[in-house]
């Protein structure tokens, strides 16, 4: 088993000088760390990772985001908060009850008004429904969100609520001296789409992204490559969960399609 990754994984300082040299912007090397010899190209290096880092995760539901965190239910109290940074989206909850576990299945908050309308002591059990239910309103919704179970519960239920998040970003290493030796999981694994989205916001930053600029075809370019690239990796990311072909974890077949 390979104990390192068989790519050639982007560092902070490899990154910027793969951006640089295909954007044609010169760099020097300060305290450790690369840095463009102009200002504004250093200005957007964040940006510039967010856009790229961002859309690969948005585009591959990447496995490694998906993660866990435990929580607990309060007797009579339907809402169950969970901090705004917790996850980006909520893929399952799920109750343990005496080291059993119950997968709560999701429903619209509308039904679970409905059918579970009353907290009333009569009226409560042990959840079997939920539901999201939006933000916090005080600081628009950076606090905490919302979830809503049904019917009320009966006792202090552990829930196990399972999500993805945000992946750390490679800009981490910007001012440290990982700058030269760390990686993260995409600038490892998906250096090939790391630096293509890169170039696509580049391309603005050089004012190569419509008919007006000098070269029209160059942001359009960059995308269809990220394009390409990303059609063979959102398969294997799928392979990686079981959704793949038929709901397995092999390629898609050229000359038949399995059953599941």
């Amino acid at each position: 088993m390979p104990a390192t990754p068989q790519t050639t994984p982007l560092t902070y300082n490899g990154y910027v000088t793969q951006v640089a040299t295909m954007a044609v912007v010169n760099v020097q090397t300060t305290a450790g760390v690369v840095v463009g010899v102009d200002t504004s190209f250093n200005d957007i290096i964040p940006q510039m990772l967010n856009y790229a880092e961002l859309r690969i995760q948005r585009d591959l539901d990447l496995l490694p985001s998906q993660t866990s965190r435990p929580y607990t239910l309060t007797i009579g109290d339907n809402k169950l908060q969970i901090g705004a940074y917790d996850f980006v989206t909520v893929q399952t909850i799920a109750l343990s009850v005496d080291g059993v576990t119950y997968p709560l299945l999701p429903a619209t908050k509308e039904y679970l008004q409905n059918v579970y309308g009353s907290s009333a002591t009569a009226s409560r059990a042990q959840p079997k429904l939920f539901a999201m239910f939006g933000g916090d309103l005080s600081t628009g919704g950076e606090t905490y969100n919302n979830i809503i179970v049904g019917p009320y519960p009966d006792a202090a239920y552990t829930v196990e609520v399972t999500g993805t998040v945000r992946l750390p970003t490679l800009y981490e290493n910007a001012t440290t001296p990982l700058a030269n030796t760390g990686t993260t999981f995409i600038s490892t694994y998906f250096p090939d789409l790391l630096i293509q989205a890169s170039l696509i916001y580049i391309s603005q930053f050089q004012r190569n992204f419509g008919q007006a600029s000098n070269d029209p075809a160059m942001g359009p370019t960059y995308e269809l490559q990220y394009q390409n690239l990303l059609k063979g990796a959102a398969v294997e990311e799928g392979r990686k969960k079981f959704s793949a072909s038929a709901w397995s974890s092999m390629s898609p077949p050229v000359a038949a399609t399995p059953t599941r």
